[in-house]
């Protein structure tokens, strides 16, 4: 292949001008849901104004990544075919497409029973930062947002606080009911769950060496350490005012406050990228589904099934749009490389290899003796 049949990927402008349109467009939907949940700002805590443009800007770096990451052929085709796998009549005539999905959402996203395969003790600290985080996230940026708040009730014999959704008063928490705590602690059952999470996944990065040997700071490292510092401050925001009668909070609502938007700046850039990525998982679930009903590629040389004949097509058309061609045929739906299976293709090599250095091949199920 000719170095200039590559296709020219650079840019013109230091930021794509798809990814930057849909980021501002989410910004501005962002700012016009806030401004009406919280009654024209009515609702609206300044005090949360550091909180709230940290939430803006990482949404902006979070679309724009997104979008750009979907605009690659690899994304694109991928997004594409399992939209229209989604779509076929023919699924949705069965209840097949739901029923896909529904089990899909909890073993991928729900359960995450992928990680449970690599261990326990890695799924529940998974799960425990999982749900801490899932939380968290459900009570602050809506009170950051102003489309949540509290008040107190005068009138009622017991301390109770009425919950406030959008401007619509909802049910009344008495502070010493169970559901009332939870709800009003919800950061601190959070930081609960989070931090022995942050243990147990650092303990496993500095102790076991298949993750020593290839982690680094920036990327595994330093998303624990965040997560572990606004689960400490947020803990340590309610033993000052529980405790301590409110002893040092001033300093430690800033110190708080800066771990937080520090991390929102760094959500967009990090490892932490991936809670986004996530559900686009699965489309693999239609992929082998088609897989099924369509049929497997199976591989010339080790004559095994490794794919759907729809992934090799698709993986095709890709390579071919990125300017790998590895056609024998013109006008080839399938690439001639990309019908074996990368165990064929490992054995192809170390044919080759043999020939090269005037030995013969040895199959993997025969002895080789050495002179």
């Amino acid at each position: 292949m000719k170095p200039d049949t590559y296709p020219d990927t650079r840019r013109r402008f230091w930021l794509d001008p798809r990814a930057a349109l849909a980021g501002v467009l989410a910004v501005g939907l962002l700012g016009a849901a806030i401004h009406w949940g919280s009654r024209g700002l009515q609702n609206f805590d300044a005090a949360l104004v550091g909180y709230t443009f940290g939430c803006l800007f990482a949404l902006f770096g979070t679309v724009y990544r997104y979008s750009v990451w979907v605009q690659k052929p690899p994304t694109r085709m991928y997004w594409r075919r399992a939209i229209e796998i989604f779509l076929t009549p023919s699924l949705w005539r069965n209840l097949q497409a739901p029923r896909i999905l529904t089990k899909s959402v909890w073993s991928k996203l729900i359960v995450q029973d992928f990680i449970l395969k690599r261990g326990f003790m890695r799924w529940a600290a998974h799960m425990a930062i999982a749900g801490g985080c899932v939380l968290a996230a459900a009570v602050t940026f809506p009170l950051v947002f102003g489309w949540l708040h509290f008040e107190g009730v005068s009138s009622m014999p017991e301390p109770t606080y009425k919950v406030v959704a959008f401007g619509f008063e909802t049910i009344p928490l008495k502070i010493n009911s169970l559901i009332g705590w939870a709800t009003l602690h919800a950061l601190v059952i959070a930081s609960f769950l989070v931090i022995p999470g942050v243990m147990v996944a650092m303990y496993r990065r500095l102790v076991e060496e298949g993750a020593i040997a290839v982690q680094r700071f920036g990327r595994d490292l330093l998303p624990l350490v965040l997560l572990f510092l606004i689960s400490f401050t947020g803990l340590m925001l309610w033993v000052s005012y529980e405790f301590m009668e409110g002893y040092f909070y001033s300093v430690m609502a800033q110190i708080h406050a800066f771990t937080v938007i520090g991390t929102l700046l760094y959500l967009p850039f990090g490892k932490l990228f991936h809670i986004f990525q996530r559900p686009a998982s699965i489309g693999i679930s239609y992929y082998k589904f088609v897989g099924h009903r369509g049929g497997y590629q199976c591989c010339p040389v080790t004559r095994a099934h490794f794919a759907s004949k729809l992934q090799v097509v698709d993986l095709s058309t890709v390579l071919r749009q990125l300017g790998f061609d590895y056609s024998l045929k013109k006008g080839a739906s399938v690439d001639a490389w990309n019908q074996y299976s990368p165990q064929g293709k490992r054995i192809l090599i170390g044919r080759a290899h043999s020939r090269l250095l005037g030995g013969a091949f040895s199959k993997p199920t025969e002895k080789v003796t050495h002179g």
